[in-house]
């Protein structure tokens, strides 16, 4: 009885590790970037929005380099969103108060991707929170939109350009 016993938990113990090594094998991370801009002269402590060009995805060929295709792909999540003041070099977030962005295409819904309230910073980057949502359907698309919408708590005298670097986390199904 006792060596069925050891052979069962053995046996599960593989099955469980097994599972894990497979899906670390199937799970690799995609790198997106955009730049807009904070206009001078944005409105004080009212949520505003930001406009942002739309995001080109090389999805395919990410997918591609990493030996799978798009309807292979099972999850995808936002797994870090860093933005990055590039212009002025010397200016910090230190005027922000509050941002939220969305994500969308032309077929699928707006929804929230990342968020960071009450910031009290005093540095050139901001790491944001991330929102837990699936994103396969938008990574997959051929373009996104991504829209900002921020609170400003102190006066803009020159337009600010902020550089927004994406990492989504991928899992691919094996079969």
């Amino acid at each position: 009885m006792r060596i069925k016993t050891y052979a069962a938990i053995t046996f599960l113990a593989l099955f469980i590790v097994s599972c894990s090594v497979v899906d670390n094998l199937f799970t690799f991370n995609v790198a997106t970037q955009t730049t807009f801009k904070i206009a001078s002269g944005f409105p004080l402590n009212l949520a505003t929005e930001i406009i942002t060009p739309d995001v080109t995805t090389n999805s395919s060929a990410e997918f591609q380099n990493n030996n799978t295709k798009a309807d292979l792909v099972k999850d995808v999540k936002l797994s870090e969103l860093k933005l990055t003041i590039t212009d002025p070099a010397d200016k910090t977030f230190s005027f922000l108060k509050s941002i939220h962005l969305y994500i969308s295409t032309d077929a699928n819904d707006e929804i929230e991707l990342a968020y960071l309230d009450d910031i009290n910073s005093t540095a050139n980057t901001l790491n944001l929170t991330c929102t837990a949502q699936k994103l396969d359907k938008y990574i997959k698309a051929s373009s996104y939109k991504i829209r900002a919408k921020a609170v400003i708590k102190e006066s803009i005298t020159k337009d600010i350009t902020v550089k927004s670097e994406m990492k989504f986390k991928v899992t691919a199904d094996p079969f």
